[in-house]
Parts: structure tokens; sequence; C-alpha cells
């Protein structure tokens, strides 16, 4: 019905999130001396945009699903579950067990991605450090 909108949320928290630290990260590194050319690594406002886009392409595809379905109407209410009040009850319960656990399961990926993503840094660091 509208699990869908738990996810857009934390995607346009997660992208205005990102800009601000993006911003702040150009702002420390222009009065920040060079670091070292050799090693690279990821701006965490980079690591946020992963987030960010997971959670957009997630909610859109769902988003396009319960259109499809005819659960999304072009017109007030939007959601067909929003209509009487005992499919909104339905509907809220919905959004706060299945649209909660999408979202969390999705930064939960995201976490594990940070995790290989910090990883491969560091051996990316110790080969460089060899060299």
């Amino acid at each position: 019905m509208a699990c869908f909108i738990v996810p857009a949320a934390e995607a346009i928290v997660t992208t205005v999130a990102a800009h601000i630290l993006e911003s702040k990260e150009k702002k420390a590194e222009t009065m920040c001396v060079a670091e070292e050319a050799t090693h690279i690594r990821t701006g965490f406002s980079r690591k946020v945009k992963w987030l960010s886009k997971l959670l957009c392409g997630g909610s859109f595809l769902l988003a396009f699903e319960h259109v499809w379905h005819g659960e999304i109407k072009p017109f007030f209410p939007f959601l067909t579950a929003a209509e009487s009040p005992e499919s909104f009850t339905a509907m809220l319960n919905e959004v706060s067990t299945v649209g909660v656990g999408m979202a969390l399961t999705v930064t939960t990926a995201w976490i594990g991605m940070l995790i290989i993503s910090g990883i491969t840094e560091k051996q990316q660091k110790k080969i460089i450090e060899v060299k």
C-alpha cells in the first residue's frame, strides 16, 4: 500500500545530508594542506550518496509497483488505502512494519558496503606503503 514512503523519506534526508557533508568537505579540503596523493580515500559524503541512491532506486521501484497494481492514483487521496478508516489503519500498520523493515535492511546493506570499502582502502594503503 504505502511501504515505499519510509525508504523515500529516508532517501530525502540522506540526500540533503550528503549535500551538506559535501559542502563541508570541500571547505575543509581548501583549508587543508594536500594529503598524500598516492592514497585515495572515499569521502563520507560520497558514501552517504550511495545510501541515498539505494533508497531512491528501491522507493521508485516500489512506487511503480504500487501504481501498476492500482494502489496509487493520480488524484486525491493518492493512496487507495487512505479512502476508508479501516484501510488507513492497515496502511499505517504496513508502513510501520514493512516500510521500516525495508529501510533498515537497505541501511544495513549500506553499512556492509562501508565495511568492505574501509577494508579495501586499508589494503590499498598497505600496498602503497610497501612500494
